[in-house]
């Protein structure tokens, strides 16, 4: 019997996003009303991810709502963008990720939200959440390029 492609599953090519910016509404329904409703929750679970269990959820969606409220929500956001970005090699576009943030924050956390879920990692489980669920599959924990330190 043919295997299809699930609904998280999506090519991925090393150097290029699996999706665009704005393809919300066309990848991800469910995402999309996600990040448009509760941007901080969806901005926690992607920190959470990318600073591998280093920064909990709740605490980076209380930092971004912070720092929301003093005009830099967009450029807290627009570091883990880059920080994604740099773990898999994927291009600065349309423009710079601090422009995203700052111009349609909802659609660069859905399409960072959609890139972890395409790339393995699903962002409501954690990192723990996603290492005990790589174990329990019996395959190793989900592999996160680290970032070059100087």
């Amino acid at each position: 019997m043919p295997q299809h492609e699930g609904k998280d599953e999506k090519k991925v090519t090393e150097g290029q996003w699996t999706t665009g910016l704005y393809d919300c509404l066309s990848e991800d329904i469910s995402t999309c009303c996600f990040t448009w409703f509760c941007p901080c929750v969806a901005f926690g679970r992607i920190v959470e991810i990318l600073d591998k269990g280093e920064t909990r959820q709740g605490l980076a969606g209380l930092m971004v709502v912070a720092m929301s409220h003093i005009g830099c929500g967009w450029y807290y956001a627009s570091i883990y963008r880059a920080k994604l970005r740099n773990q898999y090699s994927l291009p600065e576009e349309p423009c710079a990720d601090g422009a995203i943030h700052f111009f349609c924050c909802p659609c660069a956390l859905s399409q960072e939200h959609r890139e972890l879920k395409y790339r393995g990692l699903d962002p409501s489980l954690g990192w723990q959440g996603n290492t005990e669920k790589g174990s329990s599959d019996s395959k190793t924990p989900p592999f996160v390029a680290s970032s070059m330190d100087r």
